[in-house]
């Protein structure tokens, strides 16, 4: 691979030269026999990824396009925006973009969401669905997922929207069993592959919601999506290198195993919370609240936050984020999602040490 500053950051993450090879590969027709058999091929390990036994959709935008289309296709009027960081909090801006009457449940910074809080708000019988970022990039908050899809489930008229760009892959996220009506995911983060792509899965509630909803579009349509799958075909043309990427990424994941890979960033994740508590600085997240493939640094050491990602990319030709949004200086973020192992975690750390002096 040519030399480069390797990503620490949370997203995009480093790509494996094997990905990218894969990413590369020769261009095939998508309306061939050649790409059925591609779609068909990935589309088992999908499922098991996602947990469900219902289609896994492909679709050639960031994550953000699907989560529009979860709002234009299951929003009938009123949606619960549950949020808690700067990605979160966008969910409510989208829905009323889209024409919907949109309300907050809006928690502290730092802070997950308290199933509680949900169960008070959805009792009032105002709300049709709701949206939930399962891992908050920008705090490094992982909401109490498995409480919150209980409490959802004691309202069976309410879709369940749940965003898991940066843990999917690296924790079990069994869909079906949990019920959660779209579970939409993107490239770049804990799959570590090329930005620009992203895959969900529907429930049958949620296609029934979408049915009866007219201003649903073309290109995020999903029972267009629905329909298209059925045949092993998207419904525009989608890219093809990511999916020759994601096949190959697919082989990576099943060869290690899923209960492998999720116990490998759980250990990753470990070494980077004892170099947080033995250097010193506290953690962003609240306590049983913490992201097991990013740790947000809370800069309690008031060092130069700035000073610290340029000596590292300057001296050690790494990356990593220097804190998002409202929190930058004010913390640091470090990524354990992907590919990334002990020895190239404990790498990124002695390096910070390094330039910590």
């Amino acid at each position: 691979m040519i030399s480069h500053d390797k990503l620490f950051i949370p997203g995009p993450v480093e790509v494996s030269e094997k990905t990218l090879a894969a990413f590369a590969r020769p261009m095939i027709g998508h309306r061939g026999a050649a790409f059925k058999e591609l779609y068909a091929g990935i589309h088992p390990h999908l499922q098991e990824l996602f947990g469900t036994k219902q289609p896994v959709f492909l679709s050639t935008s960031s994550a953000w396009g699907v989560m529009e289309a979860a709002i234009r296709n299951l929003v009938r009027q009123r949606v619960l925006c549950c949020m808690c960081g700067a990605f979160s909090d966008k969910w409510l801006e989208v829905a009323q973009r889209c024409g919907k009457e949109a309300e907050p449940l809006q928690v502290e910074w730092g802070t997950p969401i308290d199933p509680r809080q949900i169960e008070t708000q959805l009792a009032t019988g105002k709300f049709d669905a709701m949206t939930l970022i399962h891992n908050e990039t920008s705090t490094g908050v992982m909401n109490p997922l498995g409480e919150i899809c209980a409490v959802a489930a004691k309202f069976p008229e309410v879709a369940l929207i749940v965003d898991s760009v940066s843990s999917f892959s690296a924790m079990p996220i069994p869909m079906d069993s949990l019920g959660i009506d779209v579970l939409l995911t993107g490239s770049q983060k804990a799959l570590a592959l090329p930005p620009g792509f992203s895959l969900f899965s529907v429930s049958e509630k949620a296609f029934a919601r979408a049915a009866e909803l007219k201003d649903r579009g073309y290109y995020f349509d999903f029972l267009e999506f629905k329909k298209q799958q059925e045949g092993d075909m998207t419904p525009t043309t989608p890219s093809v290198g990511h999916i020759h990427a994601l096949e190959s990424k697919l082989e990576d994941i099943f060869a290690e195993g899923l209960t492998n890979r999720y116990a490998r960033h759980a250990r990753t994740n470990a070494l980077v919370h004892d170099w947080v508590r033995a250097r010193g600085f506290d953690f962003f997240a609240l306590e049983g609240a913490r992201s097991i493939t990013l740790t947000c640094v809370k800069n309690n050491r008031a060092i130069d936050v700035a000073g610290l990602t340029k000596c590292l990319r300057e001296k050690h030709h790494l990356v990593i984020d220097g804190g998002y949004g409202k929190l930058k200086g004010k913390t640091f973020r470090l990524s354990n999602m992907g590919d990334e192992t002990e020895e190239t975690v404990g790498h990124l750390l002695g390096c910070l040490d390094d330039c910590l002096g």
